[in-house]
C-alpha cells in the first residue's frame, strides 16, 4: 500500500521529452486549448492510450468476449461524445488527443461563445460562473458528456451575466 495522502500519478511522461517536433506539437496544443501546463496534456495522452489499448485487446480477444466488451467500450465512448453511434473499434483506434480535448468543459465554454478565448473560459470556470444543468462546475478539465452539452451555461447569479465579455 502507499501513502493515502500521496495519490498515484494519473499520467505518464514522454519517453523522449526533448524532441523538438514533440515539444512544438505540445506547445501548439497547449496554446490552442488553453491548458495550464503539460501535465494536463499528458493526462489526456494517458487516457487516450488506455482507451486505445482496450480497443487493441478487444480486437485480439475471442469472439464471445469481444462482442460484450466491445458494446461496453463503445457505449461509454458514445456517452462521452468522443465517437458517433455507428462507430467501430477501428474508429476508436483512430482517436486523437484533440478528440478528447474537445470534450473538456473549458473547450466547450469557449466553442459555445460564452468566453472569447480558452483562457477566459478557464477563468470563468474556476471562478464559479459556469453551470451544467443546475450545478456549478469549477473544474476546467471536466469531461462533458453528450447529454450534458446543451446544459452548459452561464450561472444565473453570476456578476458577469449582463456584461459584454472582451479581451
Amino acid at each position: 500500500m502507499g501513502d493515502p495522502k500521496k495519490p498515484r500519478k494519473k499520467y505518464s511522461t514522454p519517453k523522449h521529452p526533448w524532441r523538438s517536433d514533440q515539444l512544438s506539437q505540445e506547445l501548439y496544443i497547449i496554446g490552442t486549448y488553453g491548458l495550464r501546463n503539460k501535465r494536463e496534456l499528458w493526462k489526456v495522452h494517458t487516457e487516450l492510450s488506455r482507451i486505445r489499448k482496450q480497443a487493441r485487446m478487444l480486437l485480439a480477444a475471442p469472439q464471445e468476449i469481444r462482442v460484450k466488451k466491445e458494446k461496453e467500450l463503445l457505449s461509454s465512448l458514445i456517452n462521452m461524445g468522443v465517437v458517433n453511434s455507428n462507430s467501430s473499434l477501428d474508429d476508436v483506434l483512430g482517436l486523437t488527443v484533440e478528440n478528447l480535448l474537445e470534450r473538456r468543459l473549458q473547450t466547450i465554454v469557449w466553442r459555445k461563445g460564452i468566453a472569447i478565448s480558452p483562457y477566459q473560459a478557464r477563468q470563468l470556470i474556476t471562478h464559479g460562473h459556469i453551470m451544467i444543468d443546475d450545478k456549478i462546475v469549477t473544474r476546467p478539465g471536466y469531461i462533458v458528456r453528450r447529454d450534458e452539452y446543451d446544459k452548459v451555461r452561464l450561472s444565473e447569479n453570476s456578476v458577469i451575466k449582463g456584461q459584454v465579455l472582451s479581451v
